[in-house]
């Protein structure tokens, strides 16, 4: 079962992902954009995200030896991006879409305080993110629970959620 964490950020996806991964023994797939924009010497651009939108198509794409898969963020997330930063996605991306979904996600809320690094640029437009991540995973009907609260009531969430879409 392939489960995507998705939220604007600075929402707790990570932890979110790795505690549930480590719930449910299953298998955490790290935020494959974070790694590559840090790796850059200059400011990211289209290509490179159209380049982690290739490897994150790789990796959804993979059978893993676990029950549960879930992955610190999902195509979506990847979509919106190239909608909100350059005004337009990629056709492959798009048609990728429509046949490699997630079989479940969790939406994470932005109730989180901010935290700052040097990736992350949207302090002030997470509540509008949210609402075009959920917009998507309503387009593609791709089934979803919301996940709020601090840390210890976002994790028994986010199991409940887990455990009833997968009975």
């Amino acid at each position: 079962m392939h489960i995507g964490i998705l939220g604007a950020e600075s929402t707790g996806k990570s932890t979110l992902a790795k505690q549930l991964a480590e719930h449910f023994s299953g298998i955490y797939i790290e935020e494959y954009a974070r790694a590559y924009v840090e790796s850059l010497s200059r400011p990211y651009n289209e290509t490179d995200v159209e380049n982690i939108a290739r490897m994150q198509v790789q990796q959804l794409s993979k059978s893993y030896p676990a029950k549960y898969v879930f992955f610190d963020t999902e195509l979506i997330i990847t979509k919106v991006w190239f909608m909100d930063k350059y005004g337009a996605v990629p056709s492959w991306l798009s048609d990728t879409m429509l046949t490699l979904k997630p079989d479940f996600c969790l939406l994470c809320m932005p109730d989180l305080p901010f935290v700052a690094d040097p990736v992350r640029e949207n302090p002030h437009r997470r509540e509008y993110l949210t609402s075009l991540y959920e917009a998507e995973l309503q387009n593609y009907n791709i089934p979803y629970a919301v996940v709020s609260g601090q840390t210890g009531a976002r994790l028994d969430t986010a199991i409940n959620a887990v455990l009833s879409y997968s009975l």
